[in-house]
C-alpha cells in the first residue's frame, strides 16, 4: 500500500493534467481518495491540512480554482430543511437509533426531501468545469451508515461536469470500508471512478 504522501503526490500529478488524468469519461470526471482516519498520519486534522496544502499547490500550478466543499454542511442542511434536528432526536428517543438513521437516509436520498446528489448539483451549478475543481470533504458525518458515500460520485454522473475528488475516510478490505465500520461489499470492478488508496 502506498503511503499517504505517495497517494497525494499521485493525485496531485493527475490534477495537473488537462483534463485530470483520473477522468474516465466526460460524465464521470471524478475520483475517490481513500485515507484511514484510524492512523495517526491520516487523522482528520492531518487530512484537512494536507487537503488545504494540495489545493494551494494545484491552484498555483494550474491556474484553476478549487472549492473545498464539506459534505457535513449539506448533511445538516438536509436535516434542518426537512424536519429539523429536534425531530430526529425525538424520533430516536421514541423509536430508537435505527429508525432515526433510516429517516435521515430518506432525507438524503428521497426526491421529496433533499437528496445529496441534487444538493451537490446545485452547489456546483455555477462552477466552470474548465477552470475549477471541487474537493468533497468531511464525509465522516454520515457514520455509521446514514448514506453509502462511495456511491455518491456515480449518482452525480451527468449532473455536473466539474472535476471532483471525494476524500473518503475508511479502509480497504476487498472493497471500500467506510470509517472501517461498514463494508461496501462491492466487487472491485463495480467502482466506475479511480480510487487512490485501494489495494490491488
Amino acid at each position: 500500500m502506498l503511503s499517504l504522501k505517495d497517494r497525494i503526490e499521485l493525485l496531485e500529478n493527475d490534477l495537473k493534467m488537462n483534463p485530470p488524468a483520473f477522468t474516465m469519461s466526460s460524465d464521470l470526471p471524478f475520483a475517490i481518495f481513500r485515507y484511514d482516519p484510524r492512523l495517526q498520519s491520516e487523522n482528520e486534522w492531518q487530512m484537512r491540512k494536507d487537503i488545504q496544502n494540495l489545493k494551494v499547490r494545484v491552484e498555483n500550478a494550474t491556474g484553476r480554482h478549487i472549492t473545498v466543499l464539506p459534505l457535513s454542511t449539506l448533511f445538516w442542511y438536509a436535516i434542518e430543511k426537512s424536519e429539523g434536528v429536534d425531530a430526529i432526536i425525538a424520533q430516536e428517543k421514541d423509536r430508537g437509533f435505527e429508525a432515526a438513521r433510516e429517516q435521515v437516509g430518506t432525507f438524503l436520498s428521497d426526491p421529496d426531501f433533499y437528496p445529496l446528489p441534487e444538493l451537490l448539483r446545485k452547489a456546483t451549478a455555477q462552477m466552470d468545469s474548465k477552470r475549477e475543481f471541487v474537493f468533497f470533504t468531511r464525509c465522516s458525518a454520515f457514520a455509521p451508515n446514514m448514506y453509502r458515500v462511495s456511491s455518491l460520485l456515480e449518482q452525480l454522473m451527468g449532473k455536473t461536469k466539474v472535476p471532483a475528488v471525494l476524500f473518503y475516510p475508511g479502509s480497504w478490505q476487498g472493497s471500500l470500508n467506510y470509517m472501517s465500520l461498514k463494508s461496501d461489499e462491492q466487487p472491485l470492478g463495480s467502482y466506475r471512478v479511480k480510487i487512490y488508496g485501494r489495494e490491488a
